[in-house]
């Protein structure tokens, strides 16, 4: 539980500091760097959690 909160709080972080400094006049190259590895790596965490479509199909299979 406390894993996925952290996965979406990643996710917000990321994207609100990549979103401010993109806004910025004199845009900070490395800030901007910064919010999208830290909201690519949410999303990746986020990503690792759901199960590929054919690990469904083995689980369904499983069962008959």
């Amino acid at each position: 539980m406390g894993s996925t909160i952290l996965n979406y709080v990643l996710i917000v972080i990321g994207a609100a500091v990549a979103l401010y400094a993109n806004a910025d006049e004199t845009q900070n190259q490395y800030v901007l760097i910064a919010g999208i590895v830290v909201l690519m790596l949410g999303v990746y965490r986020v990503s690792r959690t759901i199960p590929g479509k054919d690990e469904e199909q083995d689980d369904s299979n499983d069962e008959l």
